[in-house]
């Protein structure tokens, strides 16, 4: 053979087909079994938690035993076919009422160790069309019980390998597919009996089990689907309780069904169902599982910032990415106005509000381009601090958004949305882009319930967003190997899972976090802040701390401490290992008697601390984290994202992804101003902006500059138009000064393109 053989969505090369032929040849004693682990461990065919996936390969090497591409060894016994169930008398008395004379229903989890309900479930689907089974891969199997009995029965398995219909909607690769498709569930079974005859019961019990699947899933198999898919034969059923149920038909099967050698199989086309279960679904499906240093996706070099951050968007149609580009232009331009005041004209304003609403359009799609800009960004540094942070919105005014959740301290509190982002800084505090971005609202329903909460894993809490930010950052450090990843997080950080998971890969990003908890370290008694405490102070550092509404600007003088510590695991989490880190441990000395706390930073981290240098280092590292406040200060007061007026949350979270690179990028502006003032002003403003911005400060056409001026030197100036007066005790200028420049200098440019010397261009 000259190429590689597909099975199952696994690749097999002729070394690996060559590899079993020997192994089955020169081993007598290979049961089919063994082979399949041994396959597993040659390709590194594992599950989600990380088990080798035997069965798949077993059908995999039976597939290619029936192409005739490999000999197995002679199967080992093996089971007696089953006798088909037969099924039961229905019972004497139907069962025909309201749904709410029906009385409250239950929807029971079975397993096969539950005897009893498992029986009851096979008794009542070997009255489905289908029978009871066998089903396929993983799978849920449900009881929907209420007080005149088991009124019904479902199941959920593996999803079909290609259907294509269903793959186009996605819109996912071949090799998406292939990592991902364990991410979608089918609801292989569903039966009402014909007894039981309840208006509405079979949509109620059909989502009553959909919002409690993901969780049993969860709990089963270590991760929770994000889409549901079925099947529905039109022949025999209309589909009504799916369409009720919130499912969406999005296509049909080919009628092909499971070509098998020797085995004829009906051609029985079927309508294709659908319900995302996860906010972002298509993102996560799509999801690139081998990613790479990724060049910018336009054919040509961007013509300006937004199709940098933008150009590559995959939104379905080139009209879409058009639109998102004009509408990035347009908040850019004026930061604090409304949509319909940054579209400037009525179709231009009701354009906006279609593409907000697109089903095609989603915040994961459109911020793509910008992680991969970043990425771009971040591989030309050395060091890269990727600092992660929560924020809220607050919408509880806004009477008309539906989907929010409570984000204060009571479920009948301010109402919004929650978001925790990760921003990429040089360790000398220049925002690069967003790396990550994760947005929710929370369940009221849920809130407050802190005893439900810590039963569960913690893929299922809100916590759980530390670890897709890091995540995210490895994705990162996995495309710029020059470069070293830190990712930095505040107290709330401190999660024994995520140092856990920054240890598990020599490849990982690295991990500097805020210590909350004083943890037990090593075997014995000793604790963290005691153990730091018993080392001599290493260094002393001086940090500006900035005003507080009880304390003015001050110099703090810390001393520095830093050890090597290995965290044990909590009690709840005995079954996770110990953590060998660094810590660094900063304390404020002569701090001013009233009104003032002492700073105290206990630092934990995976790049290591063994020199006075390196403990300033790291915290010189955390002290930058302030820089993403700064940006959410940016993105409110700046960008005004809790004053748009839009109908749903998705539009909402449309709009802020445009906000967010916006707000990026305005503070990026600041830093680089500060940063590195010797610039030419040109990598940031057009000719025909800072050319018109010189001529409106002189008030004459010709006193602009022959050559471009720096960007500091541009950036002051842009301040002074918001208000920024440029004094030798003012330092430099701020995100409000700067925002509400750049709207004034959107104007004087389009006037400068329109009456000065470039005119002959017009915008």
């Amino acid at each position: 053979m000259d190429g590689s053989i597909w099975a199952n969505g696994r690749e097999l090369s002729p070394t690996v087909l060559a590899r079993i032929a020997k192994a089955v040849e020169t081993r007598p004693e290979l049961s089919r079994t063994t082979l399949a682990r041994d396959v597993c461990a040659w390709l590194d065919w594992t599950g989600h938690d990380g088990a080798p996936k035997v069965t798949s390969c077993r059908i995999a090497l039976r597939n290619l035993e029936r192409r005739g591409l490999i000999d197995l060894p002679e199967a080992k016994g093996g089971f007696a076919p089953s006798t088909p169930r037969v099924p039961g008398a229905p019972p004497a008395s139907p069962i025909i009422c309201s749904l709410d004379e029906l009385g409250a229903l239950s929807v029971v989890a079975v397993t096969r160790a539950q005897r009893d309900l498992h029986a009851q479930w096979t008794d009542l689907m070997a009255h489905h069309y289908l029978g009871p089974g066998p089903l396929v891969g993983r799978q849920v199997r449900y009881l929907v019980g209420s007080d005149q009995g088991w009124v019904g029965a479902l199941a959920f398995s593996a999803a079909a390998w290609a259907v294509a219909a269903r793959d186009h909607w996605i819109g996912w690769s071949p090799a998406a597919r292939a990592a991902h498709l364990q991410s979608v569930v089918a609801n292989s079974r569903f039966f009402i009996p014909p007894w039981v005859q309840v208006p509405h019961l079979a949509s109620k019990a059909l989502a009553r089990c959909c919002r409690q699947l993901p969780a049993e899933w969860q709990r089963r198999y270590g991760y929770a689907p994000v889409l549901l898919e079925t099947y529905v034969d039109p022949a025999r059923f209309a589909g009504t309780c799916y369409r009720a149920a919130n499912w969406q038909r999005i296509g049909q099967t080919s009628g092909r069904g499971r070509e098998v050698p020797g085995r004829a199989r009906p051609r029985s086309i079927k309508d294709i169902y659908a319900l995302p279960l996860a906010a972002h679904w298509r993102a996560s499906l799509c999801r690139d599982p081998h990613p790479r240093p990724t060049p910018s996706r336009l054919p040509h070099a961007p013509r300006d910032w937004a199709e940098e951050e933008f150009g590559g968007a995959s939104l379905g149609d080139a009209r879409r990415t058009a639109r998102l580009l004009t509408l990035a232009r347009s908040f850019y331009a004026r930061p604090q106005a409304s949509i319909p005041q940054a579209c400037g004209d009525l179709p231009s304003t009701k354009a906006a509000y279609r593409w907000m609403a697109s089903e095609h359009v989603e915040i994961d799609s459109i911020l793509q381009p910008h992680y991969e800009a970043t990425t771009r960004r971040i591989a030309q540094h050395p060091v890269v601090l990727a600092v992660q942070d929560t924020t809220s919105f607050t919408y509880t005014s806004h009477r008309a958004l539906d989907g929010v959740g409570p984000i204060g301290s009571r479920a009948d509190g301010p109402q919004g949305l929650l978001m925790h982002d990760t921003m990429a800084y040089t360790p000398q505090g220049v925002p690069l882009g967003l790396v990550n971005v994760q947005v929710w609202a929370r369940d009221p329903e849920l809130f407050g319930k802190k005893h439900v909460r810590a039963a569960l894993p913690i893929e299922l809490k809100e916590s759980h967003k530390w670890l897709a930010s890091f995540r995210a950052a490895a994705a990162v450090q996995a495309q710029c190997p020059n470069t070293r990843v830190v990712s930095v997080g505040d107290r709330e950080a401190d999660l024994y899972e995520l140092f856990v998971e920054a240890q598990r890969d020599d490849a990982a990003p690295q991990l500097l976090v805020r210590a909350e908890q004083d943890r037990l370290v090593d075997d014995g008694p000793g604790h963290l802040w005691a153990t730091l405490e018993q080392q001599g102070p290493c260094a002393t550092q001086l940090v500006e701390v900035h005003r507080t509404p009880t304390a003015t600007d001050r110099t703090a003088r810390l001393e520095v401490r830093f050890a090597a510590v290995e965290l044990q695991p909590p009690r709840r989490k005995k079954r996770l290992p110990p953590v060998p880190l660094w810590a660094v441990l900063a304390r404020e000395v002569d701090a001013p008697a009233e009104g003032v706390t002492p700073l105290e930073w206990m630092l934990l981290t995976t790049v290591p601390v063994t020199t006075a240098d390196e403990a300033l280092e790291r915290l010189a590292w955390y002290t930058r984290r302030w820089g993403i406040e700064v940006y959410h200060k940016a993105i409110k007061s700046g960008c005004r994202i809790e004053a748009r007026q839009l109908a749903t949350v998705p539009r909402l979270e449309n709009c802020l992804a445009i906000d967010l690179v916006v707000a990026w990028r305005i503070v990026h502006l600041m830093m680089l101003g500060r940063d590195t003032p010797e610039l030419p002003c040109t990598i940031f403003f057009d000719d025909h902006e800072w050319k018109a911005l010189y001529a409106f400060i002189a008030r004459d056409p010709h006193a602009v500059p022959d050559a471009p001026p720096s960007l500091r030197e541009v950036t002051r100036t842009v301040a002074r138009l918001g208000g920024f007066l440029g004094r030798t005790q003012d330092g430099d200028p701020g995100i409000k000064t700067l925002w509400l420049g750049l709207q004034q200098l959107d104007t004087i440019a389009v006037a400068w393109r329109a009456f000065g010397p470039d005119r002959s261009n017009p915008p």
